[in-house]
């Protein structure tokens, strides 16, 4: 078996956390390790780590294989180049893995942003479904509603059985809550978890059936002599789901009922779901001081939160962003996130501090012509050779002890010492040495954002 991890995702419905360029399967929510990191040794249960591809935008890819390098040696990440939705990323997973392995295998496609505790229960209804993959079905894995949730798809299906699984009858988008309702009174209805299963050869049949269009330009794609998505080709792909150009209209859809636990982390309502609760039903996450509230959900990352008398209610504070809303509402915070992204407001886009692989940098004050960050570079690390076209850099040592290499030249500063950088100029922060490295950086230009950088080298394959 091969698995298709799907990377992508814009960050909206858990913002002011999860942002744009840093979405929710790279955060740690519930434990040491990210969403996606949990994905990958999920899949590990029932397969070897080579068997497990990853896809993502290219603006998370960089973040995407260092976090699974953590964990895999050399892990597979492929880079879609734009947006195009679930289906033309589940149909190019599919054609690399058959190309690239030169086989016929079945693929247990998995969003990379569900929480699943019980690993041992999925790995085993994983292999369940397998059985019936072998036998020319696409399996959806569907989830036994609890509640009349409206933020899920909903699978409806017949009484017609194979092996332990059933014939799907159809599809239907998310219910307002009277109809999610009579979908559990009906008890033939399931979540869709966005689990899916199938041989190679009988999604892209089934592509070439329902989606001709995404089956004639999976031609132009030849994965037995690169490992690349060329834009140019990709980008004549239509943006469509996988539900809407496959699954609601083949007739060889059968779902299998997870048996694990499930959460898709979807909103902060779920974050408060899954998450251990104080006797008055409050989840205190950071710095928080409560007097006399229940029901509700207390987050802060770096200020203190102090709350008074809340109910069924959800804090979240960041560096740069403060959300407060009731609980029933939480599904509306992609609205918020869409209205700051047409506004063009980065508070979407990125935090005040950005991970990065070799450590992160903190933006402490901007204005116009200038941007003044904090810069810490883990032990072992180096920022990719690079230069700029706009902007010219002051780098100021605090702590630890900077390798500059400038125009071929290389300086070694410590602490209160600095160099400039000027426009073009070949540059390169590293920290060969065992303390963590920090340094201010201001640059001046007209032009600051992060696409002004050319590289050259970069250990962490950003080329």
């Amino acid at each position: 078996m091969y698995g298709l991890i799907l990377a992508g995702g814009s960050g909206s419905r858990l913002w002011p956390l999860s942002r744009e360029l840093y979405p929710k399967q790279l955060l740690n929510i519930q434990n040491s390790e990210s969403l996606l990191q949990s994905t990958f040794e999920r899949l590990e249960e029932f397969m070897p780590k080579a068997n497990i591809i990853s896809m993502t935008g290219v603006k998370h890819v960089s973040n995407v294989r260092y976090q699974l390098g953590k964990i895999a040696e050399n892990p597979i990440v492929l880079s879609e180049p734009t947006s195009k939705n679930t289906a033309p990323a589940i149909a190019l997973g599919t054609k690399f893995i058959s190309e690239k392995f030169n086989t016929d295998p079945v693929i247990i496609v998995v969003p990379s942003d569900h929480l699943i505790k019980d690993v041992k229960k999925f790995a085993k209804t994983a292999l369940e479904g397998e059985k019936i993959a072998n036998q020319g079905y696409i399996v959806t894995f569907g989830i036994e509603p609890s509640y009349p949730e409206t933020g899920y798809g909903y699978i409806n299906v017949t009484d017609n059985k194979v092996e332990n699984g059933y014939i799907v009858n159809k599809f239907t988008e998310k219910p307002n809550s009277e109809l999610a309702q009579k979908y559990i009174n009906d008890g033939n209805y399931f979540w869709n978890s966005g689990i899916f299963m199938f041989k190679a050869s009988t999604l892209l049949e089934e592509i070439s059936k329902c989606s001709p269009e995404i089956y004639t330009l999976l031609k132009n794609f030849d994965f037995t002599k690169s490992d690349e998505i060329p834009y140019i080709e990709f980008d004549k792909m239509p943006s469509i789901s996988i539900d809407y150009a496959v699954m609601e209209k083949s007739n060889k859809i059968a779902l299998l009922k997870l048996e694990s636990d499930w959460n898709d982390l979807g909103s902060w309502k779920s974050i408060y779901d899954v998450s251990k609760k104080d006797s008055d039903g409050n989840v205190k996450i950071g710095h928080v001081l409560d007097e006399g509230s229940k029901n509700s959900l207390m987050y802060s990352s770096s200020k203190l939160v102090a709350t008074i008398g809340l109910e069924d209610t959800v804090i979240v504070e960041t560096e740069d962003a403060i959300l407060a809303c009731k609980s029933d509402r939480t599904q509306d915070v992609k609205k918020i996130f869409d209205t700051l992204k047409q506004q063009n407001d980065n508070t979407h886009l990125v935090h005040k501090t950005v991970y990065r692989p070799w450590g992160y940098y903190t933006v402490l004050a901007e204005g116009k012509g200038f941007l003044t960050k904090m810069i810490q570079v883990n032990s072992g690390q180096k920022l990719s050779v690079q230069s700029h076209n706009h902007r010219s850099e002051h780098w100021v040592v605090l702590e630890g002890k900077a390798k500059v290499l400038l125009e071929g030249k290389e300086h070694i500063l410590s602490p209160g010492h600095s160099i400039d950088i000027d426009v073009k100029e070949i540059h390169s922060l590293q920290n060969p040495y065992e303390e963590t490295l920090k340094i201010i950086e201001v640059q001046k230009g007209d032009l600051l954002i992060e696409e002004d950088i050319i590289r050259y080298e970069d250990m962490y394959g950003r080329v």
